[in-house]
């Protein structure tokens, strides 16, 4: 039997391996090929648990511990990325090990790059190596982490345009989407700002905005934030796929993940979201998301793992424990929590650690500089211009009812308060750009003829 040493040895010679950080893997027939003595062994193991050798296919060996671990690819040879059908875990030092089964599982972990796992002469290494380059060509392979399970890697393919027609590539205009999935209008969900967004104002409590760090707003919206550093002299870029398509996506000491997870409806698109705002991070990454509980979620229509809001837009809304766990998870790295939604994740580790010892210290004050001298009736007009239909209906409902309706009394009012905050302060806009006083309110439940100003706009 061999030492732990000589064990570690002998997997660090092999030749032919799939590298993982902490293991290699291989196929047994390499194996047997490349290193008999090692090969030996762990079908010494697999008869001593009794498993036979028609039971696994593909050996698992760690590269600093005495463990090992015995997979099951019955299709490895037939599928381009075969599922895992059992795995067998042994611990060599612990004489322990674990048996977990996969075949009743809707989405099992599936295999990639298996040609690593081949010696170059194998018959089947070159077929291999071709399917690896048709997913890299079509650039399935730019987040590691989101191709490791059957569905996540089977809605990756179909995102980026492509069908498996008998394990292969193929490239489609565009798969049409399923049956009854409605179209999701993100666009909405940037929102028009007048002072810095709850996650910069964290950064300048916690002293990053002083101009010793370079900003990349991942998903800028509009980019009020943007405008509001650049004038404080700060080194800010930002992207947005609506919004500013074209801004380029660069490494930056500080990156902003500012509510954007919590607006798409796609969960492989969201995890790639947050894993290629990590890769842009240099020293810390800000990660916040919409909060609220189940009962204000429950006004909305469920869709995916989330809810579509009147708006047509959609809103996966977290708790705070849920958003902390989706990062870390994700990440795999430990989210600190500064504030109701709002999340720091340091890659330098220094940072972090100066952070943790001097938070309750810092306190930066910040002087709006974008902000424009309030017009409050020219921002009105601009207001009420912008969506005269929705304030027409409303004003129309409120002679009808001869006062500000409730929320339950006017059908768009999720829409009127999202925009104009509540419908009290509709009417308060309505009054600085006209002079209500002219129009008597009305209690009759007659037809209320169209109010003339509309006709001026």
């Amino acid at each position: 039997m061999l030492t732990p040493e000589r064990f570690t040895q002998l997997v660090a010679a092999l030749p032919y391996k799939k590298v993982l950080p902490d293991a290699v893997y291989l196929h047994k027939e390499t194996l047997a090929t490349t290193s008999p003595q090692l090969y030996r062994f762990v079908c010494a193991v697999a008869q001593a648990l009794k498993l036979p050798e028609c039971e696994w296919d593909l050996v698992k060996l760690a590269k600093q511990d005495f463990r090992l671990s015995l997979l099951s690819y019955p299709t490895f040879f037939e599928e381009a990325y075969p599922s895992l059908k059992q795995s067998v875990t042994v611990d060599l030092a612990k004489l322990s090990h674990t048996v977990t089964r996969y075949d009743s599982q809707d989405n099992p972990p599936i295999l990639h790059r298996k040609e690593c796992m081949l010696t170059t002469n194998h018959p089947q290494a070159e077929s291999c190596r071709q399917i690896t380059e048709e997913g890299e060509l079509a650039g399935l392979y730019d987040h590691p982490r989101m191709i490791g399970f059957k569905a996540s890697w089977e809605r990756l393919i179909a995102r980026h345009g492509y069908q498996l027609v008998y394990g292969r590539l193929f490239r489609t205009s565009a798969l049409p989407p399923e049956e009854g999935d409605p179209k999701i209008d993100r666009h909405k969900t940037a929102l028009v700002r007048h002072e810095l967004s709850a996650p910069m104002k964290m950064l300048a409590r916690h002293g990053y905005l002083n101009g010793d760090y370079a900003l990349f707003d991942y998903g800028c919206g509009r980019g009020d934030d943007l405008r509001e550093l650049e004038a404080h002299g700060i080194d800010a870029l930002g992207w947005d796929p609506n919004f500013r398509p074209d801004g380029e996506k660069v490494v930056s000491h500080l990156v902003n993940l500012g509510f954007v997870i919590n607006v798409i409806e796609d969960q492989d698109e969201r995890m790639e979201a947050l894993l290629g705002a990590w890769e842009l991070t240099q020293t810390l990454l800000v990660v916040s998301a919409m909060l609220a509980n189940d009962s204000f979620i429950a006004q909305f229509t469920p869709y995916k793992d989330g809810v579509i809001t009147s708006r047509n837009t959609f809103q996966r809304y977290y708790n705070q424990s849920e958003l902390k766990h989706y990062i870390d998870r994700t990440l795999d790295e430990n989210a600190i929590a500064v504030g109701p939604g709002i999340f720091y994740v340091f890659k330098d580790k220094l940072e972090e650690q100066r952070f943790l010892a001097q938070r309750q210290r810092r306190s930066h004050s910040w002087q709006q500089l974008t902000s424009p001298t309030p017009n409050h009736q020219a921002t009105a007009a601009l207001l009420i211009t912008r969506h005269q239909p929705l304030f027409e209906a409303f004003w129309q409902r409120t002679l009808t009812l001869g006062r500000i309706p409730a929320n339950d009394e006017f059908e768009q009012s999720d829409e009127l308060r999202e925009i104009a905050g509540s419908h009290r302060k509709a009417m308060t806009l309505l009054g600085q750009h006209f002079d209500l006083a002219q129009f008597s309110w009305s209690t009759s439940r007659y037809s209320i003829p169209r109010c003339k100003w509309w006709c001026a706009m």
